[in-house]
């Protein structure tokens, strides 16, 4: 059996959390209690617990909608808290799928996807051709004009995960993507999941609290009480 550092051995790290604690409440509530944790480039990285164990808390910070009390979160090499062009960190380089899909109902699905493409100033030609593509490959293509409010709740996932890979980011963080469907949906849009982040060759950081889904990613992180319970590799 391979080890972590048999998996990662001459690969990037994209994504690094050094002693990284969150609190809430004004520090009433801490959800992350010093915190380290490293992902490379192409790996699929499945986060696991209990709901409140801080899973959702490393994913925002990692996406740079939150930051850390204390602690560094370091993505492609630079510290998020560091950044002075967060807008375009958010529009180029990282895509967000979550459980809830976030899409705007009254918009088609083509239209949903066209927004991020449209915000980061993608030439609008461009922008339809990667949604052609990524439609295809999700099986969406027959449903580009159809409002988001007909659309099934697989259909709306796979939506939101065209829209998160619109802007072809390199890292994908996608939180319990899988939570409100049903069984047999969950693993037709986990496949695609983890497929087209594969294809796309993006770092996945994927929340879940289904085992079987996250054995299928190349490594499993459990979190317990805002801290990383994972298997360290033996140095010699």
């Amino acid at each position: 059996m391979s080890t972590i550092a048999d998996r990662t051995a001459g690969t990037r790290i994209v994504i690094r959390a050094e002693d990284v604690w969150k609190s809430y409440d004004d520090g009433a509530i801490t959800v992350l209690r010093g915190v380290n944790f490293e992902a490379c480039q192409g790996q699929a990285v499945a986060l696991c617990g209990p709901s409140g164990c801080g899973k959702s808390t490393l994913l925002h910070l990692v996406g740079g909608l939150d930051e850390p009390d204390r602690g560094r979160v370091v993505v492609n090499g630079v510290e998020l808290n560091r950044r002075r062009d967060m807008v375009q960190f958010l529009r180029h380089e990282v895509g967000f799928v979550f459980q809830l899909h976030n899409l705007i109902p009254d918009l088609t699905l083509e239209e949903n996807c066209l927004l991020p493409a449209q915000a980061a100033g993608v030439d609008r030609r461009a922008a339809r051709e990667r949604l052609m593509h990524l439609a295809e490959r999700t099986g969406l293509q027959h449903r580009l004009t159809q409002r988001i409010q007909k659309l099934s709740g697989g259909e709306r996932q796979r939506t939101a995960l065209c829209r998160a890979l619109m802007n072809r980011p390199r890292i994908l963080l996608a939180d319990e993507p899988t939570g409100s469907l049903d069984e047999r949906t969950t693993a037709t849009v986990f496949d695609l999941l983890l497929d087209l982040a594969r294809s796309e060759g993006v770092t996945l950081l994927m929340a879940t609290h289904d085992l079987a889904l996250a054995r299928a990613c190349d490594r499993v992180v459990t979190m317990h009480d805002g801290r990383i319970h994972e298997p360290q590799p033996v140095l010699s």
